[in-house]
């Protein structure tokens, strides 16, 4: 294992403190970075209510429009409960589609990871409801007309127009959540389970006509009718603009083109654009794009990767260029490392809250791994610290595993970070088993490298089973949750 400790950080030369360095919305502090938490868990409450109150009001319109009168028998009971359960199915199935639209609010809120945390979550529970919704309704109808619930759907199906839509929507979202099971996905590639995955927006196109014209459950003039198309037009703009037209408007506006793709290691390269305005995309090093390579076989691919440096804009209109660094991890990123110069390239983001952003702390603490490096290399360029209060550790089998090292190291040095290199095989059987097995043995943990820990924002990059390690490290070492950010690699 090598450990390089840097020195000092400098001290500003009229008053003898270490300089401070500026944020981007004045000096960097304590202050500052608490209140910033403090309205990110703000907004975060405030979309938790919404969403929750999204369910409360399909339920409560339907009970002020006189849904539960109705019920009379034990046929309509259960059909009442099928209403019920189909509105709340509904319901979390167009949370799920904004919670994956990349709406700014949300993903500078919860963060691009968490958002899709919740969506996988509210699956099951959806696809369970609009279940239950189905065989309540064919228990419920045959009940009432004195049928058993085969011949009750089927009775359904050949009588209302739209319901043949409905059962077609209902295989969909089974399909849908099935191969969204971490089992049945690793089975499959990112490809396939990524079309699979599109059927959620033909699943509620086709479950929507039959609600609005079975029954009287949306009839023209009722608040149900109006709310339930607020909420489907809503959750459709979202998507167009956010999913489809922004990312074609960034496209436009950045007219980024390929223009060197340099050899870093072994099955890693530099990937360089020019482009147009990128000095909108600024301060964004450790949130991640998705880029779309415009080239033969490549061009309906999308990779996100983070900037490995932040945007260089020296000429006019805010020409210049920036960079990602791609490892070979597979079949879709093994082609990126033989881009030729000229390709244009398609853009979406920046995405995510592994930035500035998440801070909560005045202490920084940057943890990479392999390619998971590369993010930290951006965010060391422009996250905010007075120099000493900053804290970065490259882990890597070798020296060179550590990519961008040297890069990092004169970053580390004109900032005024303590800089360490732990490389070697991993413990094995420790609690700390991310580190290298030398500095087990020696009794070091993370808080032995960086002491402060329990008082700093904790970034970690890196494989995902290694980043658990870490984050279960820290957990040890007195770090709390909302100072871990974590940027996934996987999907």
């Amino acid at each position: 294992m090598k450990t390089q400790l840097l020195p000092a950080p400098p001290a500003d030369s009229r008053s003898g403190r270490p300089e401070l360095r500026t944020g981007p919305r004045g000096p960097s502090g304590s202050q500052y970075f608490v209140a910033q938490h403090r309205r990110r868990r703000l907004r975060a409450d405030a979309l938790t209510v919404t969403a929750w109150s999204s369910v409360a009001a399909a339920v409560a319109l339907w009970l002020a429009d006189g849904g539960a009168t109705v019920i009379d028998s034990a046929g309509s009971a259960l059909t009442a409960l099928g209403i019920v359960a189909g509105l709340t199915g509904m319901d979390l199935v167009l949370l799920m589609l904004l919670l994956v639209a990349r709406i700014p609010l949300i993903d500078q809120t919860i963060g691009h990871d968490r958002a899709l945390e919740f969506h996988g979550k509210l699956g099951k529970p959806s696809l369970y409801l609009l279940l239950a919704h189905g065989l309540l309704i064919a228990v419920g109808y045959g009940m009432a007309e004195g049928l058993d619930p085969i011949s009750e759907s089927v009775a359904l199906w050949v009588q209302v127009p739209d319901m043949w839509l409905a059962f077609i929507s209902m295989a969909l979202f089974i399909a849908v959540v099935v191969t969204s099971l971490a089992a049945v996905r690793r089975r499959f590639p990112y490809e396939f389970w990524y079309a699979v995955h599109l059927l959620t927006y033909a699943a509620v196109g086709t479950s929507i006509p039959h609600q609005f014209s079975v029954g009287a459950l949306f009839a023209e003039g009722t608040w149900q009718r109006w709310y339930w198309m607020a909420i489907c037009i809503a959750t459709g703009t979202a998507l167009l603009y956010y999913r489809v037209l922004q990312p074609v408007l960034a496209t436009s506006r950045h007219q980024l083109t390929v223009s060197r793709v340099q050899t870093v290691a072994r099955d890693v390269v530099n990937i360089e654009m020019t482009g147009r305005q990128l000095n909108r995309l600024t301060g964004s090093g450790g949130r991640f794009f998705v880029w779309r390579f415009l080239a033969p076989g490549l061009w309906w691919h999308p990779h996100p990767f983070s900037l490995s440096s932040e945007p260089r804009v020296p000429g006019t209109n805010g020409e210049g260029s920036l960079r990602i660094t791609v490892r070979n991890l597979g079949r879709g990123s093994s082609q990126l490392l033989r881009l030729r110069p000229g390709t244009k390239v398609a853009v979406e983001g920046p995405y995510g809250l592994f930035g500035t952003a998440a801070r909560s702390r005045e202490k920084v603490v940057m943890i990479g791994a392999g390619i998971g490096i590369t993010p930290l290399r951006a965010l060391l360029e422009r996250t905010p610290f007075t120099p000493g209060n900053a804290t970065v550790l490259l882990r890597g089998h070798s020296e060179q595993e550590l990519y961008l090292s040297s890069e990092i190291l004169e970053i580390c040095r004109s900032r005024g970070v303590r800089l360490f290199h732990l490389t070697g095989p991993r413990a094995e059987r420790s609690p700390h088993s991310w580190l290298p097995e030398d500095a087990v043995r020696n009794g070091h943990n993370l808080a032995a490298y960086a002491p402060d820990i329990a008082d700093s924002d904790v970034y970690i990059c890196g494989p995902a089973a290694w980043a658990r390690s870490v984050i279960a490290d820290a957990g040890r070492a007195g770090v709390r949750p909302e100072q871990i950010h974590h940027e996934r690699f996987d999907w």
